[in-house]
């Protein structure tokens, strides 16, 4: 397997182009993390984000070097709709988190978080020499779950009413993908990478183990 730059600058697909974030998209976050409606289905307080709460939060998941996070633009007309991240990436165990919002109401139900999961998972996979995604999602949350199970994640547990919504309560629902899981399917196809020549170094949490969890398959 060919290295790759653990932070792709660009990463392209059939309707969707993830891109590196940058500091002009902070008012994307401001509007979207405000919004009841997207909050709903992104955060365990039942509130909107506070403004500085916002910014702390750009500052941290988007441009910080914890995570690796995306911006999602649609293809057609380079609309920024989303964002989507791997974080916790541990070397040693060969895993990360993923974390997906779109935050453009317009384009929910379209199949663009879809894809942008899909190119990301595939990076995971391909591009870091993982072992494992996993990810955290609200019940009530069904577009996402429908979502996530195309992709190839498979449900592990739940957290029993762990989430006050409406009037009831919800569980959590853990969910997880594995690079063999990836590779069976027939989407598992490599996308469409741009230019990679800008390397970022990787992360805290992967520095400090083997670099191979990140660059190369663990056997």
């Amino acid at each position: 397997m060919s290295r790759r730059s653990w932070f792709p600058d660009v990463v392209t697909g059939e309707e969707v182009v993830l891109r590196r974030h940058v500091p002009s998209n902070l008012r994307a976050f401001q509007r979207w993390y405000a919004d009841p409606e997207v909050v709903r289905l992104t955060r365990y307080q039942d509130s909107p984000m506070r403004p500085e709460e916002i910014e702390r939060f750009f500052a941290a998941r988007a441009l910080g070097s914890d995570s690796l996070a995306m911006a999602i633009h649609r293809r057609d007309d380079d609309r920024l709709i989303g964002t989507c991240a791997l974080s916790q990436l541990d070397a040693d165990n060969g895993s990360a988190l993923y974390h997906i919002t779109i935050g453009e109401k317009d384009s929910w139900g379209r199949g663009f978080g879809t894809e942008a999961t899909r190119l990301m998972i595939d990076h995971a996979f391909s591009g870091l020499g993982l072992h494992r995604v996993a990810l955290t999602v609200f019940s009530f949350n069904e577009r996402a779950i429908r979502s996530y199970r195309s992709v190839g994640f498979v449900v592990e547990g739940r957290a029993r009413e762990a989430i006050w919504r409406e009037g009831r309560w919800w569980d959590e629902i853990s969910m997880s993908i594995l690079d063999v899981d990836w590779q069976a399917l027939p989407h598992a196809a490599a996308p469409t990478t741009g230019t990679r020549s800008q390397e970022s170094p990787a992360p805290a949490a992967a520095t400090g183990g083997v670099l191979a969890g990140l660059f190369g398959k663990r056997r």
